[in-house]
């Protein structure tokens, strides 16, 4: 499914633990890394997709994980012509992707690389939020940086909600303590 100026619908997740660390995957058999992707299928959302293709390659459900932001509009890469196949060549340029930024409510633990019978990644880990791009493959590059750049601020927001709502228990806790005290 190509729009009409040749670019594939998309979906890039930027999945985020509770130290704002994000997952990155590597590649299966080879030597890069990654943020999970993959194709909208006809009649599907942005959010649908991005649900199924993190359960089929991190193997997280809707419950694992919290949605923080997403992209406002597409960001695009053109694939290198070497790298399309010629049945596609002349109509397909590359991709257009709507990005979201998750928090991971679950553990460590419930992130499973072999949920599908095709794994995407063989191997993951925890890094940086601004992580090297320098194991993405080069024409993503661009992407990436866009992605996390814009995403960056929804990361920002929910650490200073999260800081409001601690501050707001401690103040209720002092509060009820008081009151029962006096």
């Amino acid at each position: 499914m190509l729009d009409r100026e040749g670019y594939r619908p998309n979906v890039g997740i930027i999945l985020c633990n509770a130290k704002n660390e994000v997952f990155w995957g590597k590649r299966i058999r080879e030597h890069s890394w990654q943020f999970p992707q993959g194709g909208i299928k006809r009649g599907e959302t942005p959010e649908q997709a991005m649900y199924r293709e993190l359960q089929e390659e991190t193997g997280l459900l809707p419950e694992h994980v919290s949605i923080l932001g997403r992209t406002k509009d597409w960001l695009r890469y053109d694939v290198p012509t070497h790298w399309i196949k010629r049945e596609w060549r002349g109509s397909y340029k590359g991709q257009k992707q709507i990005w979201f930024l998750l928090r991971l409510l679950g553990r460590d633990t419930d992130i499973c690389l072999r949920a599908t019978d095709h794994p995407e990644f063989d191997a993951w880990r925890w890094t940086t939020y601004w992580v090297s791009l320098d194991s993405v493959i080069e024409f993503k590059r661009g992407v990436y940086e866009m992605a996390l750049n814009e995403l960056a601020r929804f990361l920002d927001a929910d650490q200073r909600k999260a800081k409001r709502d601690t501050q707001l228990r401690r103040n209720k806790t002092g509060e009820m303590g008081n009151q029962n005290g006096s």
